[in-house]
């Protein structure tokens, strides 16, 4: 049986302030990282908090962020549903795009 693809977890808030940092429209932003208006709706507002790698990658790219940048992951304690206290404080979080 073959494992389910990893996701990411995303901060909806972040992906629609920098949208609109951009001047994009919801589905101008949708259709360029080739998901739905509606799907990109539901991560917004939090409905959905995880994106599979490449779909993450597309709409990095369309808000312009760069690959380093974890501005549009979700916080620690909404990754993994527990408070940050489990990190130490100072600690960076890993972009879960680098090579572990």
């Amino acid at each position: 049986m073959e494992r389910p693809q990893p996701t990411i977890p995303v901060d909806g808030a972040e992906i629609r302030t920098r949208r609109k940092e951009l001047g994009l429209s919801r589905d101008e932003c949708a259709e360029a990282a080739g998901i739905s208006g509606p799907y990109l709706s539901q991560l917004e507002t939090g409905a959905r908090r995880n994106l599979r790698p490449p779909t993450y990658r597309r709409l990095r790219t369309v808000l312009q962020i760069q690959r380093n940048d974890r501005r549009l992951l979700a916080p620690p304690e909404e990754q993994h549903g527990k408070d940050t206290h489990a990190r130490h404080e100072g600690d960076p979080r890993p972009h879960p795009e680098d090579p572990g």
